[in-house]
This record gives structure tokens, C-alpha cells and sequence, in this order.
């Protein structure tokens, strides 16, 4: 085991932890302890948190499907990126597994399940149509009636577990998705057809977790996990 592997490890596996317990920690007082009507900008708060807190759950999942979350011990890379993604909205790891290397095989092509030749609302719906079947629709209903069974009043405030991953769904399209990989007026410049739009690092960091603001330098270096990406070399040429 490299040392540089061993710290990489330690520092995604210390982030993801930090991230799964925000989320559960948000999410349990949102859920069960959130007096939402009472508290309306607390309300709020709650799922802008819950949202960015969520995303951050795709892209734990997103650096274990790349092997670059715990890069010294695959198998616990594997299973806190499974935890994640069944958090976030019950998705299947090894599936996700497969469709993602599809996307980096052929980035913005017809091959690319993560492409269409649409614009954004129909693209979006491509999006979701291709990773969320009827598997993830039975999972979510069956926690769906599981919380509805716990809460008993409170079934509502599961909205604060459903409203947002979807939100976060679209954020991690707009950001991770959309603006890299749509084509423009300017020819991309490597078979990656990606690009990086121009944002600060903190706006990269808050819209995708580096996943937006430096995603052309995710293809060039699939093996850097997210928070990494910000000392990545600089990309050729920026949107």
C-alpha cells in the first residue's frame, strides 16, 4: 500500500463519514423533530442542507465507483459508496458502476448514457429515465410506506428525505451533466467533450463538489476523488 494511497483513504473516507453523519443527523431532525409550519426559514434551511448534503451523498458514490474514495481498501470503498447511493434515493451501486463507465468510455455521444441531443428539460428527463427504473421507484415506495408505518402524523415531513434528492438530482444535472458536457458554439478541445465552466472554487464546491466547476479535469484524471480536483493541472481551455 502506497502512502499516498493510505492518505487518500483516510482523508475520503473522513469526508464521506463527515457528509453520511450530516445527512442523517439533517434528515432525523427534519424528519422527526421539525416543526416545519411553525418554523418555515427553518423549514427552508433544512432542505437547502438536506439538498447539497444529498448531492455530496452522489459524489461519495461517484469517487467509489472511480476506486478513488478508499483507493487503499477496495472493499470498504465499495461499501460506503453502496451506503450512499441507498441513502440518497436507493440506487443500485453495481449499476450505477456500469453506466458510469459507459459515460467515460464515450463522453457526450450517443453511447454516453449520461447524453441526449436535447435541451435541458427533455435531456433532464432522458437523465432520469435512464438511472431511475423500476427498481428505485419500489425502493423509494417501500421506504416511502415504511416511514408512513413510523411517523404515523408526521408521514408528511418525509418530503424532507424526497424533495431533496430530487432537488439534488437536478443540481447534480445542471452542474455535473448539462453545462460540461453541452455542446456549444466552440469545438471541445479532446475526445472527453467536456468543459469546465467558469465558476470560483467555492461556487465549484457548493453546486457540485468540484463535479461542475472543474469536470473536464475529472476526465482527464478520473482517478482524483472530488476534493482533490481543485489541484488538478488547469484545463487547456475553459468555456
Amino acid at each position: 500500500m502506497s502512502k499516498d494511497f493510505a492518505r487518500q483513504s483516510w482523508i475520503g473516507l473522513t469526508l464521506a463519514g463527515a457528509l453520511i453523519a450530516a445527512w442523517v443527523a439533517l434528515h432525523v431532525f427534519a424528519v422527526w423533530r421539525l416543526d416545519a409550519v411553525g418554523h418555515p426559514f427553518t423549514a427552508l434551511a433544512c432542505l437547502l442542507g438536506l439538498t447539497w448534503l444529498s448531492t455530496g451523498l452522489f459524489i461519495v458514490a461517484h469517487d467509489a465507483m472511480h476506486g478513488s474514495l478508499a483507493p487503499a481498501w477496495p472493499k470498504i470503498n465499495v461499501a460506503v459508496g453502496a451506503l450512499a447511493l441507498r441513502l440518497y434515493a436507493g440506487f443500485s451501486f453495481r449499476r450505477l458502476v456500469v453506466k458510469h463507465r459507459l459515460h467515460h468510455l464515450a463522453p457526450g455521444t450517443d453511447d454516453d448514457p449520461d447524453f441526449a441531443r436535447a435541451g435541458p428539460f427533455l435531456w433532464y428527463l432522458a437523465f432520469m429515465r435512464r438511472y431511475f427504473g423500476w427498481r428505485e421507484f419500489l425502493t423509494v415506495t417501500a421506504a416511502v410506506i415504511a416511514y408512513q408505518w413510523l411517523l404515523g402524523d408526521r408521514w408528511p415531513y418525509v418530503a424532507f428525505w424526497s424533495i431533496p434528492s430530487i432537488l439534488a438530482s437536478f443540481q447534480l444535472f445542471w452542474f455535473g451533466t448539462y453545462l460540461p458536457h453541452r455542446p456549444g458554439p466552440e469545438p471541445f478541445v479532446d475526445r472527453h467533450n467536456a468543459r469546465s465552466p467558469r465558476m470560483s472554487a467555492g461556487a465549484s464546491l457548493v453546486t457540485c463538489f468540484h463535479f461542475g466547476g472543474r469536470h473536464h479535469e475529472h476526465h482527464l484524471f478520473p482517478g482524483l476523488p472530488w476534493w482533490r480536483l481543485p489541484a488538478a493541472p488547469a484545463e487547456r481551455t475553459r468555456a
